[in-house]
This record gives C-alpha cells, sequence and structure tokens, in this order.
C-alpha cells in the first residue's frame, strides 16, 4: 500500500507547490498588470468620413477601417456566430475556460504540438489592447491574468462590443461594422446567416480565411461555424440548411453590386485637404465627419453622364487596340492567369480579361475563373483588330489584355480605357453650394481634379463676358454689327498678319447681337471688343470672379484665348443665372469632431441677401434672354431634347479642337462640362462644344432638373422694349440707353496687340503659366490664324 500511497503523496506536494507557486507569481505579477483605462474609456482609431448631404458616405481616410456599434446593434445572428466559432461558453465562464484550455491541452498533446491556445474572447481582447502576438507560455500567463482583470471591471456586453469593434478582419477593416461593409458593402444589420458566419470565421486568420483572397478555405470555415451554430443550438436544422446552401457570390462582386459608396472621389479629395488643413495628420484617426454640399442623385447623375460622353467621343475615334500582351502558358491554368492579370486593374465597370482565343466572329476572354465568349454586336469596336491585315502590334489575338463592359441585359463587349478627359460641376446658382463634382473620367487613373486645376481656354463660351461688357458700353441686343472679313497687317500686329475666320467659314454681313451670340460669330465678337477695347473687358470680367491676369487685353480676349477652370466659368455663369450677384461656389457644408461636435459650418453669400450684386440686373437678364436663344435656335439646340423653356448657355470649342465647352443652366442651377486631353492636343475633327461636351450636360440636367418647375427670371425694371436692329422681333434696351458710338478704323493702334502677339503664338508671355504643384501645363493660346470657334 506504501508504494501506492507515497507516489501519490508526492505528486499532491508538487501539485500544491506548482499551485502555490503559480498564486505568489500571479500576486507579485498583478499589481504590475495595464491599467485598464484603455478600455474603459475605449477611443478606438475612427477614420476620417465624407458624406454627401443626403447622408451617403462618399469616402474615408486612414489606416484603419472602422464603425463603431453599441452592442444592442450587432445583429443576433453575429453574435451567436461569433460565440460558436470563438467562445461557446463566453457568458458563463470568468475570462479562462478551464473545460476550453483542458479540451486544448488534451489536442495538443495528441498532435505534439501547440494547435489550439484554448482563448476566450476575453483573452484575445487582452491580447488585442495589451500584448504582442508571441506564442509563449509567458504571454500566455499575462493574457489569462489580464483576462481576469478585465472580467472583474467589465460586463460580458462590454466586454463583447469591445472584441467586435477591435478585432481585425482582413482588408483594412477593424471591427465587424467595417468589415460587412469591406467584404459585403452592407451595414452590419442586413447581413445574412451565411454572411454573419463568414466573417465570425474571420478572427482566427483574416488572410488565410479572406473570402476575396482565399475563397475557397473560407467557404470551409464558414460551414465550420454554421455546424457549430447548429452544435450549440443557436440555429435550427431549417435554418442551417438555408444559410450552408446560399450561393457562394463572390464577396468582390457583391461588394461592386450593393456598395453605397459613391462615385465621389474628387469631392472626397477635396474635403479630406481641408480636414488636414485644420486637424493636421490627425484628422486620419479622429472620427472626424464632413458634411458636404453634393447630393447623392446629382453626383451619381453627373459621374454616369460623364462616363457616357467619354465613352462615346472614345467609339467614335475607334479601337486603338489592346492595351497590353502577356505570354500565355501551356496549360493556361486559372491560377497562371490570374497571376498574368494582377498587374491589371479594373476600372469601375471597365474590367480587365485576357484573350485566348481570338477569330473574326467569336473572342474567347478569361477572366477571374471564368471564360466568356464574345461574339455580334460585342465585337462591333473592335472589329478592325481582328483583321489579319491590322498591325501585330495592334491585333487582337491571344495574349491581349483587354477591357470588358457588360450591356444590360445584351451581354459582354470589348472597349478600352479612354485617353481622354473630362469634368462637371454644377452649383446652385443662389448659394454657390455644390451639387455635383467630377474631375476626371477614373480618379484612379488620374488624380488631377479637372475642375478646379486645369487652366484652359474658354473658346467661345467666354463670348458672353464680352458682350456683357459691351451691353455697359451703350449696346443692346438688337444693335446691327457687321460680320464681314477682318485682317490686321503683320505692321499691325507686330508679328504676323492675323486674319480671323467664323468656324462655318461664311460672313453674313450686318446682324443684331443676339443673332450673333447664338450663332458664335467671331468677327462680331472681335468688332465688340474693338469698340468698347480690350483694357476696359479684362477688367471688367474681374467682376464674374476670373483672375484679369489670365486674360491678357489683346483682340483674341473675344474668342476666349485666356486660361480659366470650368470652378470659375460656373461661378461666373451663375452670375447671369441668379440675376446678377456673385456667389462662391462651396463644396464642405459642416465639419463635426469625433464627439460629434459641429467644428465648423459655411455661411455662404447669397444672391439677393448678402452676396455682393456685379452686374446690372437689367444685364442680367437680357445675357439670359440672349442665351436662351443659343439653346433655342444657335449652337445649343441639342439641349431643346430636355423640352423645357428656361435654360440657356453657350457652347465653345478652341482652335484645333484642343478643348470642348458647354456652360449652361437654368435660374435655379448651373452646370458646367469640359473635355479635352490633360496634355493638350487635338481631339479631332468636329469634336466642338456642341458635339463632345453638350451631351454631358444634357444628360446631367435630365435627372438633375427632374421633377423641377420650370422658372424664369423677372424682368427688372428699366428696360424699354423697341423693335430689333432687323426689325424681325420685339427686343430691348435700357431706358437711357445712348447710341453706341461708330466702329473704330480696321487699322487699329497697335496697343491692342502684344510686342510680338503673344496672344497669337508666344501663350507663355501673354498669359501666366499654371503653378507647376498639381497643375496642368498652361493652355496653348491660339497660333495664326486665330481659333474658329464656335
Amino acid at each position: 500500500m506504501r508504494w501506492v500511497l507515497y507516489p501519490l503523496a508526492a505528486l499532491t506536494a508538487l501539485v500544491i507547490l506548482g499551485v502555490a507557486t503559480l498564486a505568489a507569481i500571479s500576486l507579485l505579477a498583478w499589481p504590475n498588470l495595464p491599467s485598464l483605462e484603455t478600455l474603459t474609456d475605449y477611443r478606438p482609431r475612427i477614420p476620417l468620413r465624407i458624406y454627401t448631404a443626403d447622408g451617403h458616405l462618399l469616402g474615408e481616410f486612414g489606416e484603419e477601417r472602422r464603425s463603431v456599434v453599441r452592442i444592442e446593434s450587432v445583429p443576433p445572428a453575429l453574435k451567436q456566430a461569433i460565440l460558436a466559432a470563438e467562445d461557446e461558453r463566453f457568458y458563463e465562464h470568468p475570462g479562462i475556460d478551464l473545460i476550453g484550455i483542458m479540451r486544448a491541452a488534451l489536442a495538443n498533446i495528441t498532435s505534439g504540438g501547440r494547435g489550439q491556445g484554448a482563448s476566450t474572447i476575453t483573452m484575445q481582447v487582452a491580447r488585442n489592447f495589451f500584448l504582442s502576438r508571441e506564442k509563449t507560455f509567458n504571454r500566455k500567463f499575462y493574457e489569462i491574468l489580464l483576462a481576469l482583470k478585465i472580467e472583474r471591471s467589465l460586463t460580458k456586453d462590454q466586454i463583447l462590443e469591445l472584441y467586435v469593434n477591435q478585432i481585425y478582419l482582413g482588408q483594412r477593416a477593424y471591427g465587424f461594422s467595417a468589415a460587412a461593409r469591406a467584404y459585403y458593402g452592407k451595414d452590419l444589420g442586413q447581413i445574412t446567416l451565411a454572411e454573419a458566419a463568414m466573417l465570425a470565421g474571420l478572427p482566427k486568420a483574416p488572410s488565410a480565411y479572406n473570402p476575396i483572397a482565399n475563397p475557397a478555405r473560407a467557404a470551409l470555415r464558414q460551414q465550420y461555424v454554421l455546424r457549430r451554430m447548429l452544435e450549440a443550438g443557436f440555429i435550427d436544422e431549417a435554418a442551417y440548411r438555408v444559410a450552408a446552401n446560399a450561393p457562394k457570390t463572390a464577396p468582390a462582386a457583391s461588394t461592386a453590386k450593393n456598395t453605397s459608396v459613391l462615385h465621389g472621389d474628387y469631392v472626397a479629395e477635396m474635403a479630406r485637404q481641408l480636414a488636414v488643413e485644420q486637424f493636421g495628420e490627425d484628422a486620419y484617426h479622429l472620427g472626424i465627419r464632413i458634411v458636404t454640399t453634393v447630393t447623392r442623385a446629382d453626383q451619381e447623375a453627373a459621374y454616369a453622364a460623364l462616363r457616357k460622353g467619354v465613352m462615346d467621343y472614345d467609339r467614335r475615334h475607334g479601337y486603338r487596340g489592346p492595351e497590353a500582351f502577356v505570354e500565355l502558358p501551356a496549360g493556361r491554368d486559372p491560377e497562371t492567369l490570374d497571376d498574368l492579370l494582377a498587374d491589371f486593374s479594373d476600372h469601375d465597370d471597365l474590367l480587365v480579361g485576357l484573350v485566348v482565343e481570338a477569330a473574326p466572329k467569336k473572342v474567347r476572354v478569361y477572366r477571374h475563373g471564368e471564360t466568356l465568349t464574345i461574339a455580334g454586336d460585342g465585337l462591333k469596336f473592335v472589329q478592325p483588330m481582328l483583321d489579319e491585315k491590322a498591325p501585330q502590334s495592334r491585333r487582337l489575338r491571344p495574349g491581349a489584355v483587354v477591357r470588358l463592359r457588360e450591356v444590360d441585359d445584351k451581354g459582354w463587349e470589348i472597349v478600352q480605357l479612354p485617353d481622354v478627359q473630362a469634368a462637371l460641376v454644377s452649383v446652385d446658382s443662389h448659394t454657390g453650394a455644390v451639387r455635383a463634382l467630377i474631375g476626371g473620367f477614373d480618379f484612379n487613373r488620374n488624380k488631377f481634379n479637372h475642375v478646379t486645376q486645369a487652366q484652359r481656354q474658354p473658346g467661345s463660351s467666354f463670348k458672353p463676358f464680352i458682350y456683357s461688357a459691351a451691353l455697359e458700353r451703350g449696346y443692346a441686343p438688337g444693335s446691327l454689327v457687321d460680320d464681314s472679313p477682318l485682317y490686321f497687317p503683320a505692321g499691325v500686329t507686330g508679328s504676323q498678319a492675323w486674319e480671323p475666320k467664323n468656324y462655318d467659314g461664311k460672313f453674313d454681313g450686318l446682324m443684331t447681337l443676339r443673332d450673333a451670340l447664338a450663332r458664335s460669330k467671331n468677327m462680331v465678337s472681335i468688332r465688340l471688343l474693338q469698340n468698347i477695347t480690350p483694357t476696359y473687358a479684362q477688367d471688367y470680367v474681374g467682376r464674374f470672379g476670373f483672375d484679369p491676369a489670365r486674360h491678357p487685353p489683346y483682340l483674341t480676349m473675344a474668342l476666349g484665348a485666356g486660361s480659366v477652370t470650368p470652378w470659375e466659368m460656373a461661378t461666373a455663369y451663375s452670375v447671369f443665372a441668379n440675376g446678377g450677384y456673385r456667389i462662391e461656389p462651396y463644396v464642405v457644408k459642416e465639419m463635426y469632431d469625433g464627439n460629434g461636435r459641429l467644428v465648423a459650418r459655411t455661411d455662404p453669400p447669397v444672391a439677393g441677401e448678402s452676396a455682393p450684386r456685379v452686374i446690372d440686373p437689367r444685364n442680367a437678364w437680357l445675357m439670359d434672354s440672349m442665351m436662351q436663344d443659343v439653346v433655342r435656335r444657335g449652337t445649343a439646340t441639342r439641349a431643346r431634347t430636355l423640352n423645357r423653356s428656361d435654360l440657356a448657355g453657350k457652347t465653345g470649342t478652341t482652335n484645333d479642337y484642343l478643348d470642348a465647352w458647354f456652360c449652361g443652366y437654368n435660374p435655379d442651377l448651373v452646370a458646367v462640362a469640359w473635355v479635352g486631353f490633360s496634355q493638350p492636343r487635338n481631339m479631332g475633327r468636329g469634336e466642338t462644344g456642341g458635339a463632345a461636351a453638350l451631351p454631358i450636360w444634357i444628360n446631367y440636367m435630365k435627372t438633375a432638373l427632374q421633377g423641377r418647375p420650370e422658372t424664369s427670371q423677372p424682368r427688372p425694371d428699366g428696360l424699354l422694349a423697341v423693335p430689333a436692329g432687323d426689325g424681325s422681333r420685339e427686343d430691348y434696351i435700357y431706358e437711357e440707353n445712348k447710341p453706341v458710338a461708330p466702329p473704330p478704323r480696321e487699322d487699329l493702334p497697335s496697343s491692342l496687340f502684344s510686342d510680338r502677339s503673344p496672344a497669337l503664338e508666344a501663350p507663355e508671355e501673354a498669359i501666366p503659366p499654371a503653378p507647376p504643384v498639381h497643375q496642368a501645363p498652361a493652355p496653348v493660346v491660339e497660333r495664326v490664324p486665330v481659333p474658329v470657334n464656335r
């Protein structure tokens, strides 16, 4: 009997000694444990978020994507999935689960390793906040002590809330709310049971079970979590079967379809810069929230209109060929093909694909696990490059990297990434609040904001400001001006001879200003500027917000040879739209700190109230009337498809088709569309403001003005009705108008030109260069002959 009792006594003594030793070590270590203030005063790193005026997320900035939620807002299915996957007895144990530890120890002894750690949710919270992830017994010991301390200070729900918000789940997402958006494009409360199980499987190894990077392993982990939920009694057999058999839609595709993050990258970037100016680098983790002035409907309409306009332009100019070629492997297994496509990114709906088979009537394209067959209309755009006679460097053949776009229910087509750029901005004409802003075709390809940064020639879209100046010098819409040829010899210009032309090459003699503006007659604009003098016009256009220094006082100013941004043009046209007041466009409405406290709000000058009046109300009304004729019967008649009588505006096209504009409005909303290359070059014959820019404007305004009643500016006092100069209709003049002075002689003094006519051939001397930082190169001002603008 003694041979049994002695060893047992020795073992008991060892156990008691071990427990006593652990107790002593614990007592010594306990006072040195870190304070739990980090947990009790939880302040997570929350990114800077940008919202539309109607509450939709435009973008977020910060290393950690995080959206803090209260435990009451976590769906029951997700709570149960987390408990089933990580800690089924969470609400029963005191922070450490002895049963779980023994189970893990047995498994580790059996397997001969340390595969299972038996960490409870509380222990994971301790590790995430205070400890490293190294697998040592010392770290595990402190993890256990901290878990016990946490359980003494916080309730179970508080601990679970910390876990739900702090845990890293891949894709830069911290916390389950951010993960739901990153993987499924949904708010946390919208996820299904199957999606909850997928997310609950991530904490074990976010990279290994990432449903985007490793969908197969993620699906296996999801099935494990669902089985554990069934075994724990959280769900019944029916719910388990439905979730287990749910379609395994690729989360990346799900995100693309369901995400509520809008196409507002350029707006978000403008707001980000303002936040950093105010808060410095802390802006990225203080939870600052910025509310912009744009609305979801307007922003999406602007984006769709611009993309369509650019794609239509690109289609008009033909397929340039594949954007790259790769060497196809012999086996062509999906993993190898995916590696070949890894260097190419999707750009919204323009998806990257790899041609694996090409014939004149059928092309097969591989894309991320599937091979698409494209034929018929889907090949119409690229058909010339399927011909055997096509240049080898541009021919569509196996190994070609191409772009695919799904066309509604018509299937897929092969397209290409456009080279041309475009911009659109719309502004509330009364307050200056920006309703929509798209600074380029694709922010991820080109972050240069063409709305605010691109200094370009406005062409004939600048003519209304010359006409407005002429009204102040005695002209009226019905005044007759000669549309006959002009010629300035080299001796007068001080450089080369200048013989400007009209766009159509025709000259129509005497005509009213109203008709001349509608038909964009260059000779009339030049003669007006001759009479009122370029110096007066240069000073006058400053009233609209233009920088006079960028509009040298030469006769080419009449044809828009200066430089402007779409932002400036929206500001300037708002003066005509609102009856003569200068407003200041702005994009940030309110700014809140991490505690939800309002820290900044824009208080804009309002037309008719606090905004300064910069032109006579009669002038604004007459110019509005004249620009309505541009839409009714001039160069912008396409806009009549909107079936509204309150639209006005002006087209603009510069020399060599470098820039195309349409600036237009109704009394409440101004929108400016521009098309051109970032580095100015010819866009192709016929790519005028009416052909390239106006369709973008129309497609945007179709949505922006939907449901809005037609409005008109009330006619101000001080206008006298008179027959128009050509006797065709009634028109108006200022009551106190004086007769217009006769035009000056054609042999003008050389002061109207530069010494070397820089406005004609040396723009760098006539126009100050654009600032070098984040600016496009200074636009090329017209050379002789001066642009045939329209």
